[in-house]
């Protein structure tokens, strides 16, 4: 780059830094949103530069990204990719790659999941031919209990596939020894929990694969994007060929011949020297994250670690704010061992007769956004019922259908400060209050109330 190049670039940048500063607002005590994304001018400098510089694709900033993942959770092998979503897809399209021989995954096997989930924890497996085997959760965690899973595996039984709902690790010692005893594969949907800990160890490092999500929803953000993580020096490759059109090669993108062996080599029915770069061994995609993403992700790391505390600290104020309704409310509980990076604040209805959707509604005209925990039960989802998705479930699911019908959650995200954690813990507060003195609605048309006792049925 020339002097005159490097000088425009200096002051594009500074007027980038003075944009975000003449732009930013703060967020009104009133308004609480769900989540949402943070940042500051570093993001638009990082995205700015990435422009100028006309790579684009991935590259030198996913190469930053990917180490920076690395040394954050502790993994060897990080592959970003275009979403969460993709992740998922990737981990599971690898486990059932020919390379794996008998302990690959093929179509009529089963895979071991949560009923009460997000679909894309559950589509890939549909997507492999696989059969998904649903247990059902406990609430207060709303993660599966060890027991259900031991009670699901048969022997076409080949993976556990289960989230960290909401950033709460599930009982990761408990099932990694179901895993050795029976030769399963696991993978640790991390997509709501970068940053939670089990053991003081960091989810994302206990399964064969894991994954995480980038969307603004999440920990930290590059608009869209993934990653899938592994120990495996051979799934770690096999997922790279999957998320690279499924190429055999594993030059980098803009490399050629980084083996010295490009013309050298015999591939399936191919001519002998067949370019390596046009030899594919998995059925692939292009599900890379490019570089404009990567580089918004270099800077929200150097954040991570403070957004994970204020998220914690966030929990805790809201636990501690909620506790007198608890005769109400299921609050929410760790599992035990683990130090969550909360993800969200689930509540469960203990008392029917509130009415979920009024408690919702109550606090959307007051500013404050509610979700439900997903999908509820994915059993009951249209695209389930549509299609007529072959599965199998144990048990009645019951606690599942309790999420369902009576479970929701509220936000914990860092850009949430003390004004509106006091805010939504007074509006909740005033709600109960409210019902518990009859000037709400008893309870819902069409639903029987309910009265639940104890932290988890």
């Amino acid at each position: 780059m020339n002097y005159a190049a490097e000088q425009i670039e200096r002051e594009i940048l500074a007027l980038v830094e003075r944009y975000y500063h003449c732009t930013r607002q703060d967020l009104p005590a009133h308004k609480v949103p769900i989540t949402g994304k943070i940042y500051d001018q570093n993001e638009l400098i990082n995205l700015v530069k990435a422009s100028l510089e006309g790579w684009w694709t991935d590259g030198k900033w996913g190469s930053l990204f990917e180490s920076k993942l690395k040394s954050y959770v502790g993994v060897p092998f990080v592959t970003t990719v275009n979403s969460g979503s993709s992740a998922n897809l990737i981990a599971l399209k690898t486990l059932a790659s020919p390379k794996l021989g008998e302990r690959r995954i093929v179509p009529g096997d089963e895979v071991i999941t949560a009923a009460a989930g997000f679909p894309t924890t559950i589509n890939p497996i549909l997507d492999v031919g696989a059969v998904p085997v649903f247990v059902d959760v406990e609430l207060a965690t709303y993660n599966v209990p060890v027991g259900a899973l031991a009670a699901a595996i048969t022997p076409k039984t080949k993976a556990i596939f289960l989230a960290h709902t909401l950033g709460n690790p599930f009982d990761l010692q408990g099932v990694q020894r179901l895993c050795e005893k029976y030769g399963l594969w696991l993978i640790e949907d991390n997509c709501d929990g970068l940053g939670s800990r089990y053991e003081g160890r960091m989810t994302g490092t206990f399964g064969d694969l894991a994954t995480l999500s980038f969307y603004p929803a999440h920990h930290i953000t590059t608009a869209e994007g993934g990653a899938v993580l592994t120990g495996n020096p051979q799934l770690h490759r096999i997922a790279r060929s999957l998320r690279d059109w499924g190429r055999d090669c594993w030059c980098a993108t803009g490399r050629d011949d980084t083996c010295d062996r490009r013309f050298t080599q015999q591939f399936g029915g191919l001519p002998a020297g067949y370019d390596h770069k046009y030899v594919f061994s998995e059925i692939g995609y292009n599900l890379k994250m490019t570089d404009l993403q990567a580089a918004i992700g270099v800077a929200q790391m150097d954040k991570l670690p403070g957004f994970v505390e204020k998220r914690k600290e966030n929990f805790a104020r809201l636990f501690e704010g909620l506790q007198p309704w608890e005769d109400r409310l299921v609050l929410p509980r760790a599992t035990e061992k683990s130090d969550p990076a909360w993800f969200g604040f689930p509540l469960t209805l203990r008392d029917t007769r509130l009415g979920r959707t009024r408690f919702m509604q109550y606090l959307n005209d007051r500013g404050i956004a509610t979700r439900l925990l997903f999908c509820g039960n994915v059993t009951k989802q249209p695209y389930f019922i549509d299609n007529a998705v072959k599965f199998r479930a144990i048990g009645g699911l019951p606690d599942t259908d309790t999420v369902m019908n009576d479970t929701f959650w509220i936000g914990v995200y860092p850009g949430l400060g003390p004004a509106q954690i006091e805010y939504l813990i007074e509006q909740c507060g005033a709600f109960l209050h409210a019902a518990a003195t009859g000037s709400e609605p008893n309870h819902d048309p069409g639903r029987q109330p309910v009265i639940r006792q104890g932290g988890a049925n």
